[in-house]
């Protein structure tokens, strides 16, 4: 045991002195779970303050978070870890990223393979906070996904615009989907989850009983064979790609049920913009992750995030550079409306986040 902490001591102190001097990596932060293994029986696990000792009112979930030593770089040992290796990575992808050219002629600098994880315990809910991230954005596209829609208008009735862009007639034209309706996005994320492999007859079709509804049977697996190794769900259609106006960015997502009674997610995204598109990812998943746990009466455990393709678009470089000079906050909690045990019954008011503090928006251009 004493050699144990010995290790987990140096590796704390291999990781201060990285932090301190700029030099940390995801690889390096990840000798924090040796630290979690060593001393975890004295100290709660580092997540999103520093680090505390355990007490009565840790078991009730109150938090109590010291206010974090400063140092160097934008970056404090109080950091929430998960967010310190995001932001390791962007540094990573700017500094020695290749430059290549990509379908929007924007131009990115990119890396391939990476992959980042996620404490969902304790109700975190992994929200960036070294910018401003629209939360109701991510829960209500999420939301619009599970009903199965691919209308882009039912999302913007909600006043969330982020996939305006994606359906409007020039974009559809260009796409070669002349015959859409302004609006209709084609078979994509919604229609894959809930009617995989049905005919896509548009948006306003009903599509009751086609397919197969993914998001089904994900929960019967869960609950029924909860050690399976084929709990899936897919959103890369090969056969439907020519009719999608934009082919899924995360594509397959696996779930995985600990005999402790934790609900983990592992996402592979094909296609990963660091600086718009993932912050949303991350959260979307997680969100996921918490309602399926729910439904199905377990405790969210972990989200771990494959990206094939990181990349950080040209033009969105100081904007992120602004971002990595910000010392990251502790993650918000976020509590879910306990009455709701149906996948499809879930409303945005039955999200509740809690201590979301973050650094004000910075503005990225979205590349179409």
């Amino acid at each position: 045991a004493g050699n144990r902490v010995g290790m987990a001591a140096k590796a704390l102190m291999s990781l201060i002195v990285a932090i301190a001097t700029g030099h940390s990596s995801p690889k390096q932060l990840s000798k924090l779970s040796l630290v979690r293994s060593a001393v975890g029986s004295g100290l709660r696990k580092y997540r999103c303050g520093t680090w505390m000792p355990r007490s009565p009112s840790s078991a009730s979930g109150a938090r109590g978070f010291r206010r974090p030593l400063s140092l160097r770089g934008g970056v404090s040992l109080g950091a929430t870890s998960e967010e310190v290796a995001y932001l390791d990575l962007v540094r990573d992808i700017i500094e020695n990223g290749e430059e290549r050219p990509d379908r929007t002629g924007t131009g990115t600098k990119s890396k391939f393979g990476v992959q980042m994880r996620f404490s969902l315990r304790n109700e975190t809910l992994p929200l960036l906070t070294t910018k401003k991230v629209f939360w109701r954005a991510v829960a209500e596209e999420l939301l619009w996904f599970i009903s199965g829609s691919t209308d882009a208008h039912a999302l913007a009735a909600k006043n969330v615009h982020i996939w305006d862009a994606n359906a409007d007639r020039a974009f559809l034209d260009k796409r070669g989907l002349t015959t859409y309706e302004e609006g209709d996005l084609g078979p994509v994320y919604g229609f894959q989850w809930r009617h995989f492999g049905a005919e896509y007859k548009g948006r306003s079709a009903d599509y009751s009983g086609e397919g197969i509804d993914q998001i089904r049977e994900v929960i019967t697996q869960i609950k029924n064979d909860p050690y399976s190794r084929r709990i899936l769900l897919s959103a890369w259609n090969p056969s439907a790609l020519k009719y999608m106006a934009l082919p899924p960015c995360h594509i397959l997502a696996q779930f995985y049920v600990s005999t402790s009674g934790e609900l983990s997610c592992s996402m592979y995204q094909r296609s990963g913009d660091m600086g718009l598109g993932v912050p949303f990812n991350i959260a979307s998943y997680a969100l996921l992750t918490r309602l399926i746990a729910q439904v199905c009466g377990l405790r969210a455990g972990e989200l771990v995030h494959t990206i094939g393709d990181a990349h950080v678009y040209l033009n969105h470089i100081d904007p992120l550079k602004e971002q990595l000079t910000r010392e990251p906050r502790p993650f918000p909690r976020l509590r879910i409306n306990p009455n709701k045990m149906d996948i499809d019954e879930f409303e945005f008011r039955d999200l509740l986040v809690e201590g979301y503090e973050p650094w004000p928006t910075i503005k990225m251009k979205m590349a179409v």
